[in-house]
């Protein structure tokens, strides 16, 4: 027994454990996915529909994280990423579009930029107890207090900490849907791959969490340039999460808002004058909204989500997607009862909505950067219904087939409905 005390004395400092800690991490991923669609019938079309006619696109994107622990508290992350290939119909004509993967591409020839590049601090918030963290990308294996205040700056995501559904969350691994992975209605500062500049806070206590970010905003519509003008063009993002059981399985509830200030015009205004709401010449607008998420564990295996959201539907889209009120709900299911524990099958709901002067400016010939199809004869909601198998084929590889059912898709009952057909290929280690 005594040859063991020196092992519990180097565990054990002040009856804290001391976990064994990175300084530097390296981590990589890679995603392809092929989809399709046979055709469909359409009234009519426009420059931004989802071609009638059958057609296939494949995407691509490689992704390497690096991590380096600088100080004590503070980390830095790199991500040089490289993308390329299309979605289908050069990702047009489907607000909720099926292919997550494809806001990441700008152009069809592959090409290699950053997609983050952002420091982390973190603060000890009292003699809080610690907590073990496992190496993953952009995050060091080691420990992080119970009670924490983090501090970000720099070039990243906004959805890699908001709005975050460990169900229903990343199109590389869950489901593919532009409106599964994230709240279709928050109209979230990036550039068309999905970055921006941001400076973040964030509290973790232990049942709540409290972020918010300042974000830069694109130069125009789903542009691939950030506006570097902060006092006339910029987002403020917040949300408050709260973690509860039910049943003695965890379940998490967030609460977002948030408000944007760019040179997007309104949606009445475009309509009466030069229909340009990609471009906008002035600075000044303003576009705000909410939304709601959560996750519940049911048994072992079994995980629900829901998510809802509303913005003002006033003001032009200017980031994400063009959707202004969407809801969601879905269900997961690991395949533990078929041995088959790193198999995951998911199958999930979601309709999307516009607002009256957005479906205005559709009527009347207008186009967004996603959706138009020259008119807009018959409005409906845009339902998608979307079910997958992930299959683990050997040690950090995975493949997945994947169904979506698309109803009215850019809200156009005169259009579908389509049925899309997916196969996705995704190493990560």
């Amino acid at each position: 027994m005594k040859k063991y005390i020196p092992l519990v004395l180097l565990l054990t400092l002040a009856g804290r454990v001391v976990y064994a800690q990175e300084n530097r991490s390296f981590h990589f991923q890679l995603t392809t996915v092929m989809q399709g669609h046979p055709s469909f019938k359409a009234a009519y079309s426009g420059k931004n529909s989802l071609a009638d006619t059958a057609e296939r696109a494949l995407s691509l994107t490689s992704t390497f994280y690096l991590g380096r622990k600088l100080w004590k508290g503070a980390e830095a992350y790199f991500n040089p990423e490289i993308s390329g290939g299309r979605g289908m119909s050069s990702a047009l004509g489907v607000a909720g579009f099926p292919n997550g993967e494809t806001f990441r591409i700008g152009d069809p020839a592959p090409a290699l930029y950053t997609a983050r590049l952002f420091i982390q601090q973190q603060f000890n918030l009292g003699h809080s107890d610690t907590i073990a963290t496992e190496a993953g990308p952009n995050q060091l294996a080691g420990f992080t207090y119970k009670k924490a205040l983090f501090v970000r700056a720099g070039k990243f995501a906004l959805s890699d900490y908001f709005d975050d559904n460990g169900v229903s969350h990343d199109p590389r691994t869950g489901f593919m849907n532009w409106s599964l992975m994230s709240n279709g209605a928050w109209d979230y500062p990036a550039n068309t791959r999905g970055y921006t500049y941001s400076l973040m806070a964030e509290l973790v206590l232990p049942q709540w969490e409290f972020r918010a970010a300042t974000s830069l905003v694109p130069t125009y519509a789903n542009g691939p340039s950030i506006d570097m003008h902060y006092f006339k063009a910029h987002a403020e993002t917040v949300e408050a999460a709260r973690k509860y059981e039910i049943g003695g399985k965890p379940g998490m509830l967030r609460l977002l808002a948030f408000r944007n200030l760019t040179k997007a015009p309104a949606y009445a205004t475009a309509t009466a004058t030069d229909k340009d709401v990609i471009y906008g010449k002035a600075y000044g607008s303003v576009k705000y909204g909410f939304g709601i998420n959560a996750k519940q564990q049911i048994g072992n295996n079994l995980n629900l989500f829901t998510r809802a959201g509303w913005n003002d539907g006033r003001t032009a889209t200017w980031a994400f997607t063009e959707i202004d009120r969407s809801v969601s709900a879905g269900a997961t299911l690991q395949g533990n009862d078929w041995h088959r524990a790193e198999d995951k099958i998911g199958i999930a709901l979601v309709s999307n909505g516009i607002s009256a002067a957005h479906a205005a400016f559709l009527a009347s010939g207008g186009y967004g950067f996603m959706v138009g199809d020259g008119s807009l004869n018959r409005r409906g909601a845009e339902s998608i219904a979307e079910i997958y198998y992930s299959a683990s084929l050997f040690s950090h590889c995975w493949l997945s087939v994947d169904y979506q059912f698309v109803n009215n898709p850019a809200y156009n009952k005169d259009r579908g409905p389509v049925h899309v057909f997916a196969a996705r290929a995704h190493i990560s280690f």
